[in-house]
């Protein structure tokens, strides 16, 4: 099955996977469509060829302490890099998937450098500019959008951790905004707060009650 492809002029593929165009590559990934709470973070990362950095892989797969080695890594050894989010009121407005595609734009736009071409993990792609193709489990074979995830992931982790230190009684820096049964216990219990998506039925349904 081919990659879905923006609506940018055909290019051809090398391995199906990175088109055989010259210049430089952003890999874009992103991290927290599935919470409850919190904006929806991305990164987009262009690797440097001359200071390969070793362990890359979807950050799902790595510890936290590997994580948090990996994104000071990443930003002391990358050509440049950018963490961008959408909001949780952007979230609400837009709905999750078109926060998502908002959020990697932004973390594509900011780069300092002008990728050629940019690798967006998944099926769909954000409206850019720049010739861009989508890679299905592109986390696990592209090492720039490995290293996407892995800044996406750390820097909402970290949101978490400081909306806990806001509301402590929700456990945001445990289940990161995921709907787990201690979560939906303290929804129930205390109500939402301003960092929960409304628009979300488990949310929507603890405030209609």
């Amino acid at each position: 099955m081919r990659s879905r492809k923006s609506s940018a002029p055909e290019l051809p593929t090398q391995l199906g996977l990175v088109w055989d165009v010259p210049g430089l590559m952003a890999g874009v990934d992103e991290a927290g469509r599935g919470p409850l709470a919190g904006p929806v973070v991305a990164a987009a990362v262009i690797l440097d060829d001359q200071q390969p950095i070793a362990g890359l892989a979807d950050s799902k797969v790595l510890t936290e302490k590997k994580r948090e080695r990996l994104f000071d890594e990443i930003r002391a050894k990358a050509l440049c890099c950018c963490i961008a989010e959408a909001s949780v009121a952007e979230i609400d407005e837009l709905n999750i998937l078109q926060a998502t595609m908002l959020a990697m734009r932004r973390a594509v736009e900011g780069l300092r450098l002008k990728p050629a071409k940019v690798l967006v993990d998944g099926n769909r792609l954000p409206v850019l500019k720049i010739p861009a193709e989508a890679i299905v489990k592109g986390d696990a074979k592209v090492k720039a959008i490995s290293a996407a995830s892995i800044l996406a992931k750390v820097h909402r982790d970290r949101l978490c951790v400081l909306m806990h230190e806001q509301h402590p009684e929700y456990g945001f820096a445990t289940h990161k905004g995921y709907p787990t049964a201690d979560h939906m216990a303290a929804l129930r219990e205390h109500g939402a707060t301003a960092w929960h998506r409304t628009s979300f039925a488990p949310v929507r349904e603890v405030l209609t009650k």
